[in-house]
C-alpha cells in the first residue's frame, strides 16, 4: 500500500515528508548521510519555503519527531549548500534539546523526591519518544494521592492545575511546576480515560526497570506494558495516531524486546487484546509503506486484528481512526469483557465514557475546547 494511498483525500505532502524523513533514514549512527534517501526526496526538501518549513517544524512538534528528522533536514540543507536553511533547522534542533534537557534535570528531581517519599514512581508514555520528548511529564505510583501532593507542593512549589472530568475519573493528577514549561501528569492507581484499568496496574510496577536516558537515570514501564499504555491513550482516548507512536512501537517491535506471547495474555486480562492488535497492524502497515516491510508481527497478532492503515485517515495533522464503527467497537469488547469479569466498578466506570465523549465533543464545539470534560 502507498502512503498517499493511507493519507487518502486528506493528504498532508508535510506528513508524508515527516514520515518519509523518520522511517526511511539510516538505523544506524547519524553520521551516514542523506545519500540514504532519494533524489526526489532531497529535492523536495531543497525546494521548500520558509513557510513550508515553519509549517513542517509546527507538525514536527505535534507529532514529537522534530528531533528525530530535523537532523535530517539539516543535513540535507547543508549538503545542498543552503546555508540559510541550515542555520534556521540548527536553531530549531538546539531550541529543542535545550527544552528537552532541561525537562529531564526536572524529571529527575521530581523521580528522586517521590522515591525518597516511598512513592516510587515509574515513567510512562514521555520517554518513548527519546531522543523527542512529549508535551507533557507523565508518570505512574500507586502511592496514596496525599502523599504526591505533599512532595510535589513541599519540594517543587508545584500548584495543581484545574482537572477536567476526566481526570478525576482516571484518577489522575496535572501539576504546574515553577520553571518547567510542561505539566507534570500523574496517574495514581489507575489507568485508561477512565481509570477503568487496574488489573494493568497490578503488574506494572512489578515489572518496571531502570534505563539511562541522556545522563539519568529513570524507571520505566515494560516494554509489552508500554505497548498497552499505548493503545489505551491512542485506540481508547483520543482516537487518532501521531508519527511518533508509529515509530516508538516499530522500533520496540524490531529490537527483539517484545514477548509476544505475554502481551497476549496482558491484553486478554484486560480486555484489550483486539485493540493491542489492531494497533500494532496498524503501526506495521504504516511503516511497511514506505520501508517496503514492516514489523515482524507473529500470526497471531495479525488474526487478532480488528483493521489496519486501510481504516485509518488523516487529518488536523495525525492519522486518526473513525470513533464510529472502529473505536466504539474495541470499547464495546473492553466494556464486555469487564462485565463478565465481574468488575462492577471499573464496568461502571467505562460504562461513563460515551457519556464523557459526548460531552467533551459538545464543549469543543461550543468552546473550541474539551478540556474541562476530557
Amino acid at each position: 500500500m502507498k502512503p498517499t494511498d493511507i493519507l487518502g483525500a486528506h493528504n498532508s505532502s508535510a506528513f508524508q515528508l515527516l514520515s518519509q524523513l523518520i522511517l526511511t533514514a539510516p538505523t544506524a549512527a547519524s553520521s551516514k548521510r542523506v545519500v540514504q534517501f532519494s533524489d526526489e526526496t532531497c529535492e523536495r526538501v531543497l525546494q521548500m519555503s520558509p513557510q513550508q518549513l515553519d509549517d513542517l517544524k509546527r507538525l514536527a512538534e505535534k507529532n514529537h519527531v522534530i528531533v528525530r528528522t530535523f537532523r535530517w533536514l539539516q543535513e540535507m540543507f547543508e549538503a545542498g549548500g543552503n546555508a540559510e536553511a541550515a542555520e534556521w533547522t540548527a536553531n530549531a534542533l538546539q531550541h529543542e534539546h535545550a527544552r528537552v534537557d532541561h525537562a529531564l534535570s526536572c524529571l529527575q528531581e521530581i523521580c528522586t523526591a517521590l522515591e525518597k517519599a516511598g512513592c516510587r514512581p515509574t515513567v510512562i508514555k514521555s520517554l518513548d519518544h527519546w531522543p523527542d520528548l512529549g508535551s507533557d511529564l507523565d508518570l505512574y505510583t500507586d502511592a496514596d494521592t496525599a502523599t504526591v501532593g505533599a512532595i510535589m507542593l513541599s519540594c517543587f512549589q508545584a500548584q495543581i492545575a484545574p482537572r477536567s472530568w476526566g481526570d478525576r475519573l482516571a484518577n489522575k493528577w496535572n501539576f504546574i511546576v515553577p520553571g518547567l514549561p510542561e505539566l507534570v501528569e500523574v496517574h495514581v492507581g489507575r489507568l485508561g480515560q477512565t481509570g477503568e484499568q487496574t488489573v494493568l496496574t497490578r503488574s506494572l510496577a512489578s515489572r518496571t526497570h531502570l534505563t539511562q536516558v541522556s545522563q539519568s537515570l529513570f524507571r520505566v514501564a515494560a516494554p509489552e506494558d508500554r505497548i498497552v499504555i499505548s493503545t489505551l491513550q491512542r485506540l481508547y482516548r483520543h482516537f487518532y495516531i501521531r508519527l511518533c507512536d508509529i515509530i516508538d512501537n516499530a522500533t520496540l517491535i524490531d529490537s527483539g524486546v517484545v514477548d509476544h506471547a505475554y502481551l497476549q495474555s496482558l491484553g486478554s486480562e484486560t480486555g484489550l487484546w483486539q485493540g493491542i492488535a489492531t494497533y500494532l497492524k496498524i503501526v506495521s502497515d504504516y511503516v511497511s509503506s514506505y520501508r517496503g516491510h514492516g514489523p515482524a508481527l507473529p500470526a497471531f497478532v495479525k488474526r487478532a486484528a480488528r483493521f489496519g492503515t486501510a481504516q485509518t485517515y488523516f487529518h488536523r495533522d495525525f492519522l486518526r481512526v473513525s470513533i464510529l464503527p472502529h473505536s466504539f467497537n474495541l470499547y464495546a469488547s473492553e466494556f464486555k469483557h469487564l462485565l463478565l469479569k465481574g468488575e462492577w466498578r471499573n464496568s461502571f466506570r467505562l460504562s461513563l465514557l460515551p457519556c464523557l465523549a459526548t460531552a467533551a465533543a459538545l464543549e469543543q464545539k461550543i468552546t473550541g475546547s474539551d478540556k474541562g470534560i476530557w
